[in-house]
């Protein structure tokens, strides 16, 4: 079975078959017709099946013409007779619209449609818009919704709107739902989009724009309708003749067109968008499961009533809603609202301002729909957790993008989850939005304390989705790295790789090939690392034992969608069960590895900084991303060699301070067997990956030259140097200097100098000093003769200069055979050369099987042949063999000295390695290496040239020319000479002469003649070959040759420039050949060949480290460089900082704040203004009110005047009065009846009638007051209903008896209850003290149903004949019942009355008792009670249902 399970990541390469990419690509026309065949068989539309005509003469009652229907609806006889209905005369079929919409004269705009069903399934089109559309499943679904027609805004409103809308779309990566029409509130939205898309040219930022709309209603949809798909399909717009129907939007980028088979009909999308936003919100965030799921919001503008339907359905399903104050209609209703208590939302306020928003709409408003809206508007305030009103004039409204993220971190916070948990609920919201601001103004307060482990969920959410700065931020406020990054959790970051990455490919060749196919270990991870980094790496990561991999979990087998792909962190084993967690030694090299494989650049800077061996990785870095460079294409490989030269100026930047501050702890750096990457070297690392200005920096070559100059001062003149070796007893004169003899005297000065600082200082420090000083002599001491001598012989300059002489030596020797003594018999001379020769082999095998670095043979062999010398080399030794081998027979004594003269040739080439040491001529040799490439390519070209002209030239001229090497003298030979101004005389007739020729070509040291005429002249047209050689010379001599001057000149240019570098990096090479190679020159080099073969054979070297002194330093040096780096990046960010772009840039941010201050200012003039007026009729009524109490009090007093006291002028309160909250409403008591005056019944399609909560009690008059009555039929009868289905009116005495204490419900029977009048219920609190450690926490009982996500007490209505409820008697073994049923009678009552439960009606109604159950430790039921239920640390962990029943069981501390 197992064998069958694969793992995530090769599912998801799968699954990027349907996307372009360089592994795996369909063409269009096949993508085309996988979209066309998934949707005809998944989508349908609607279509009238009866054709009755409508009172409208022509048309159906569906809305369309005669002519738009089948003719199987036309003569329909299933039909015939029967009133028309849209339930039974309207079915699905396949739909035919679909594919690509282009809007015509509008440019390249193209979308994607389909016309559905209005049954269509949500998962469906969920399954079409990320599979078949490419959509990446969003972080945030912003719907819309609003005005349906055009109306007014305020210029900074509207300005506001559409900037913040794309802002939130754009960083969240959010899709947004409008109804995509070119009317209302999706026009603004279109507008917005447009200008977005006309003000960047990132392609990356497209913002997905879903417009929901109704089929019936779009004009012109014929243009769209293609059985076989519109690829793409032409929209024209055409909105003056439009009428009644609407346009599309030009600017959505996808159309959903929902069909329910009529036409014109407005609003038939509403339910069908409504269950996609539901499926939407329950997909999880992000690629992994972590309990978020994608969350939906609606963002309000102006709108009727229908739009406040839409709000208050949003609201109920717990949508978020965010109100555009000041942009008209509903919007501004309920933001004139939003802050009184409900007691004062009461029908006249709300009566005052629908006259004022709703001006020419009003009179057609009736009473009972304006208490409908009353009552909706009240739940609606009473919802003010999912509630947000945008205001332009309130400090902090500035943006509506920060409204809307808000407003979904407001709503998170309503879950009845733990503070923790709501906080890392918030957190992952903003991880999957990636908005670093929200993160540090909402979440990450001064007011909270995270741990490192509440973030480690975020932190994966953050790497996997290459959320750089969230992951910076994640950083900064307490992610321990060495707690995250365990070995699973690294696993879990390659099994989610991206599906079109390279890494991911080459790990998946490797995992075919594994033993255990279907799982992955990090040895993969570390084989492909191994490769990428070089073989002479060690493993990165241990092979794991066998028992220890990594297994998909059942959750990712089942999907094969990489954006729909689900992983859930908390589907751990047991405890028991569970692996020890695996730490990691370098948890930043780690990530700086996985980031690095995906060429995230912003991750991987982040790591690095947090690497202990910074050096090493960012030169490792540029190793891998060259590497992978080679085998991507296009743009990526472009990103990764960009890459790759960012880390190797941060290889740079920091050994450079590093060689600045100390440049022998520098060295150490350079050379320090890196245990991190594998045991190799910085030195290594910057070889193999090429990066020739890493090598070239002052401080490498430095060290370089230091090798090349061994013991030697680095300032040894060379003359010094060849004086002696010529004449070696100088050495002991002084003529050179050791580089040790400079440190001790350094020392020796430095012990003067302080000498004279402490002549005046005291006694002991002076024998302080002194004894610290010889300590450090006795630490080193001069060189003796013997030491001298053998250092200055072992230094790599020495053998240089002694290999030079011993070449020119050779070279000679060799000429000197060749030319003056190569006999029969082989000479003395001759011999010599012989052994000098085989010397020379003898170190070219050296060479080839040297090993310092600890390479394989092949990988050495490999190396060897890469070296153009060494090809060299050996093509001279193989050419010598042979030539040899002819020489010594007597056939070929002649041809053997040929091939030693060619082989002459190629030593004499072979001397021009010598120059490479030269900083003059060593570049020098790199140029002529560049050019010879190009004269290759330029000779190709050539001799397309020579062989025309010469081919046709001979033709002409000679007939029939058998004679092979005359024809290539013809063809070739003369041809190229011509480049070069040799003019062949046989072109035309002037120098002809038969005697030197043969006409027959019998004599072969003469040229066949030409093709004669009668008078024996040649036949051959002369203008032809004139002709034919001026336009060889033309295009050979001047076009081509210019040419070759031109490509040499550039190659020179090109390289010139870097010259330096490719010299300095290519010197390693030299320094490392000569600093291995053994003193002696040949052919006395064969002593020390024959020295190293016996201590091979006789002696075994064994190298013994003193590991932990190592260790120690090593961990000191590693704190050294880490120290430097830290300055290297300060003063990095200060030049930056500092340089003229950013302080443009930063100037221009400051600018834009600047206006955008400017422009709030200016919107909140009127604001201010029409508050100020607001505080002045508020002082104004006052003191009427004042004045008018003095008049009375003077009217009653004794002071009387002869004239009657004027009458003031009564004022009606102001607006701002009746919308200000009164102390009263503020302090008030909230309503009893909250959720029994819910419109829709609980698990019911019955409605309630609005109450408004002034309307709830029974002695308010209600006159509109009429209630649906409702029954259940399901549940228990009783025989009151029947006397209650009798009219009120003549039953008033029963009326009063069956009356809710409280109020008005707005329904009347009994409902869902079992009885009428009060239900009796029981709520037991079951309670236990548990000790943990020396601290005792409560523990109680809660059950939880299947479908909530909420807990509460396990009672419950009693329903007739029952003493326990029904959730009790679920949980409860017998013995547990017989105890509580004991307890229940003895205990005392905590609570005893109503309760406002949603299932109470006029007449039926639930009241509680509520019990304190305590369970003592030593309780006899104590233990039954711990078996029967499970311990709950966290309420969100997986439930565990009572199987058979749908409620979970646990106890909660």
């Amino acid at each position: 079975m197992e064998d069958l399970i694969e793992p995530q990541f090769v599912q998801n390469l799968a699954a990027s078959s349907v996307k372009t990419s360089k592994y795996m690509s369909f063409s269009p026309s096949f993508q085309r017709f996988s979209i066309t065949s998934w949707i005809t068989e998944n989508i349908k539309k609607k279509e009238c099946q009866y054709y009755t005509e409508h009172s409208s003469k022509g048309r159906c009652h569906c809305g369309y013409l005669k002519e738009f229907h089948s003719v199987e609806a036309l003569k329909s006889e299933e039909f015939l007779g029967e009133t028309w209905k849209l339930q039974r005369h309207v079915r699905e079929a396949p739909t035919d619209a679909f594919g690509e919409i282009t809007f015509t004269g509008v440019g390249q705009k193209v979308g994607k449609f389909v016309r559905v069903s209005s049954d269509t399934s949500p998962e469906t089109l969920y399954q079409l818009v990320t599979e078949y559309w490419n959509l990446s499943p969003p972080n945030l679904l912003i719907s819309v919704t609003g005005g349906a027609k055009n109306f007014y805004m305020k210029a900074q409103l509207k300005s506001m709107f559409r900037r913040g809308l794309i802002k939130v779309a754009h960083t969240t990566g959010a899709w947004i739902l409008t109804g995509g029409t070119n009317t209302g509130v999706m026009k603004h939205v279109g507008t917005a989009v447009q200008d977005y898309t006309t003000s960047t040219i990132s392609k990356d930022g497209k913002i997905v724009t879903i417009g929901i709309a109704t089929w019936g209603t779009v004009h012109n949809r014929q243009y769209l309708v293609d059985p076989e798909g519109k690829f793409p399909g032409y929209y024209p717009l055409d909105v003056e003749s439009q009428g009644r129907l609407s346009c599309l939007d030009i600017n959505h980028s996808h159309f959903i067109l929902v069909d329910n088979g009529t036409h014109g009909s407005y609003g038939v999308e509403i339910a069908l968008r409504s269950k996609l936003e539901k499926f939407i919100s329950m997909q999880p965030l992000g690629k992994i499961d972590g309990g978020v799921t994608i969350p939906v919001v609606c963002v309000v503008l102006e709108g009727g009533p229908g739009t406040l339907d839409t709000i208050y359905n949003a609201m109920i399903n717990g949508t978020p809603c965010v109100i555009l104050e000041g942009s008209g209609r509903v919007a501004d209703v309920i933001a004139q609202v939003a802050n009184l208590p409900v007691s004062q939302i009461r029908v006249s306020v709300i009566k005052k301002q629908l006259k004022r928003f709703f001006t020419k709409e009003y009179d057609t408003f009736d009473e009972v729909k304006i208490i409908t809206w009353t009552k909706k508007i009240q739940d609606i305030i009473r919802m003010r957790q999912l509630l947000t009103v945008f205001r332009i004039d309130e400090e902090g409204h500035n943006d509506v993008d920060v409204a809307i993220l808000q407003a979904l971190l407001k709503a998170s916070k309503t879950s009845d989850s733990q503070e923790r948990q709501n906080w890392a609920r918030q957190l992952e919201l903003a991880v999957g939005w990636n908005r670093v601001d929200i993160a540090k103004s909402e979440i990450f307060t001064e007011d909270r304390q995270w741990k490192s482990r509440d973030l480690h969920p975020a932190m994966l959410s953050a790497l996997i989705g290459d959320k750089a700065a969230f992951v910076k931020l994640l950083l900064e406020n307490g992610v321990c790295l060495n707690e995250f990054m365990i070995e699973q959790t690294l696993l879990e970051l390659y099994n989610h790789l991206q599906p079109s990455s390279l890494i991911l490919h080459k790990i998946a060749k490797r995992l075919k090939t594994a033993k255990h196919a279907g799982r992955i270990t990090l040895g993969l991870v570390s084989d492909e690392l191994r490769q990428l980094l070089g073989s002479f790496t060690q493993p990165l990561y241990p092979k794991p034992a066998a028992h220890h991999r990594f297994e998909m979990p059942p959750s990712d087998i089942r999907i094969t969608v990489p954006t729909n792909r689900k992983f859930d962190l908390q589907m751990t084993p047991p405890v028991s069960e569970r692996t020890p967690e695996k730490t990691l030694e370098d948890p930043a090299r780690d990530l700086f590895i996985w980031a690095i494989l995906q060429n995230r650049r912003e991750l991987a800077e982040i790591f690095w900084e947090q690497c202990k061996d910074c050096i090493a990785a960012a030169l490792a870095a540029s190793r891998i991303l060259k590497k992978l460079a080679e085998e991507e294409e296009g743009d990526k490989s472009n990103d990764m060699r960009d890459l790759a030269d960012h880390y190797e100026k941060q290889a740079i930047g920091v050994f450079t301070e590093c060689y600045t501050r100390d440049n022998l702890q520098a060295e150490k750096l350079l050379i320090r067997p890196s245990q991190a990457w594998g045991g190799t070297t910085c030195l290594r690392l910057a070889l193999q990956a090429k990066n020739t200005s890493f090598v070239a920096q002052g401080g490498v070559q430095a060290f370089m030259t230091k090798m090349w100059f061994g013991e030697l001062a680095e300032d040894t003149t060379i003359w010094k140097v060849l004086l002696c070796m010529l004449f070696f007893p100088l050495i002991y004169t002084g003529l050179i200097t050791f580089r040790q003899d400079e440190e001790i005297q350094r020392k020796q000065e430095r012990k003067e100098d302080i000498d004279n600082m402490e002549s005046m200082a005291l006694g002991p420090a002076k024998l302080r000093s002194h004894i610290c000083l010889n300590q450090e002599q006795l630490e080193q001491q001069p060189l003796t003769c013997l030491t001298r001598l053998l250092s200055f012989f072992s230094c790599a300059v020495v053998k240089f200069y002694w290999n030079i002489i011993s070449y020119f030596i050779f070279l000679c020797l060799f000429a000197y055979t060749l030319m003056m003594n190569f006999q029969v018999t082989p000479s003395g001379w001759e011999i010599l050369l012989y052994v000098w020769l085989l010397s020379l082999v003898f170190e070219e095998i050296r060479q080839l099987f040297n090993d310092p670095d600890g390479f394989s043979f092949r990988r050495k062999a490999k190396i060897y042949i890469s070296d153009i010398w060494n090809k060299l080399d050996v093509l001279a030794i193989f050419i010598f063999i042979s030539g040899l081998a002819c020489r010594l027979t007597t056939a070929g004594f002649y041809v053997g000295k040929i091939i030693l003269c060619f082989d002459f040739i190629i030593f004499c080439l072979r001397l021009m390695a010598i120059f490479a040491v030269s900083r003059t001529l060593g570049p020098k040799i790199i140029i002529v290496k560049r050019m010879m490439k190009d004269m290759f390519f330029f000779m190709f070209l050539l001799a397309v040239f020579v062989l025309a002209y010469g081919v046709a030239k001979h033709a002409i001229r000679v007939e029939n020319e058998d004679r092979l090497d005359w024809i290539l003298r013809g063809v070739v030979y003369e041809p190229y000479l011509t480049i070069f101004g040799l003019i062949p005389s046989n072109i035309d007739n002037v120098g002809f002469d038969i005697t030197k020729c043969t006409l027959t070509g019998s004599d072969p040291l003469m040229p066949r003649c030409p093709v004669l005429d009668s008078d024996q002249t040649p036949a051959f047209p002369v203008w032809l070959t004139t002709t034919l050689l001026c336009v060889y010379l033309l295009f050979a001599n001047i076009l081509l040759l210019n040419l070759l001057v031109a490509m040499l000149s550039y190659t020179f240019q090109e390289v010139q420039d870097n010259t330096d570098q490719i010299w300095k990096f290519q010197r390693y090479e030299l320094i490392k050949e000569y600093h291995s190679r053994p003193p002696a020159p040949p052919p006395l080099i064969i002593l020390s060949h024959l020295f190293l073969f016996l201590r091979c054979l006789i002696l075994r070297k064994h190298k013994q480290i003193e590991s932990s002194k190592w260790h120690i330093e090593e961990e000191e040096l590693l704190s050294w460089e880490a120290f430097m780096k830290e300055n290297f990046l300060a003063n990095q960010c200060q030049a930056q900082s500092q340089s003229t772009e950013n302080m443009i840039l930063d100037t221009a941010k400051k600018v834009g704040v600047a206006v955008d201050l400017l422009e709030s200012e200016q919107g909140k003039d009127s604001a201010s203004m029409a508050k100020r007026l607001d505080l002045l009729e508020k002082q104004v009524a006052k003191s009427n009110i004042a004045l008018q109490w003095i008049v009375n009090a003077l009217q009653t007093s004794v002071l009387q005047s002869s004239v009657d006291a004027p009458m003031l002028l009564r004022l009606e309160s102001t607006e701002a009065d009746e919308l200000e909250p009164s102390q009263e409403a503020r302090s008030e008591k909230p309503q009893q009846h909250v959720n029994a005056t819910h419109l829709i019944y609980p698990s019911t399609t019955e409605t309630r009638f609005p109450v408004p909560e002034e309307y709830v009690p029974w002695e308010v008059k209600f006159p509109l007051y009429k209630p649906t009555i409702y029954n259940d039929s399901s549940s228990r009868r009783n025989t009151d209903i029947v006397q209650f289905n009798y009219s009120r009116t003549k039953n008033v005495k029963f009326w009063n008896v069956f009356r809710n204490p409280v109020g008005r419900t707005g329904i009347e029977g009994k409902g869902s209850l079992y009885r009428l009048g009060p239900n009796q219920a029981i709520d037991p609190v079951i309670t236990r003290w548990k000790k943990l450690g020396e601290a005792s926490v409560l523990e109680f009982i809660a059950v939880r149903e299947k479908e909530d996500d909420f807990w509460s007490f396990p009672g419950g209505v009693l329903q007739p004949d029952e003493d326990l409820p029904k959730r009790l008697n679920l949980i409860l073994s017998k013995k547990l019942k017989e105890r509580i049923a004991d307890m229940l009678r003895t205990s005392a009552k905590m609570y005893e009355g109503y309760v406002d439960d949603c299932r109470n009606t006029d007449n039926a109604w639930v009241e509680t008792t509520a019990f304190n159950l305590h369970f003592e430790g030593n309780d006899v039921a104590h233990e039954e009670l711990s078996r029967m239920v499970r311990v709950y640390y966290n309420i969100n962990l997986a439930a565990h249902f009572i199987p058979g029943e749908t409620i979970e069981c646990g106890l909660l501390r």
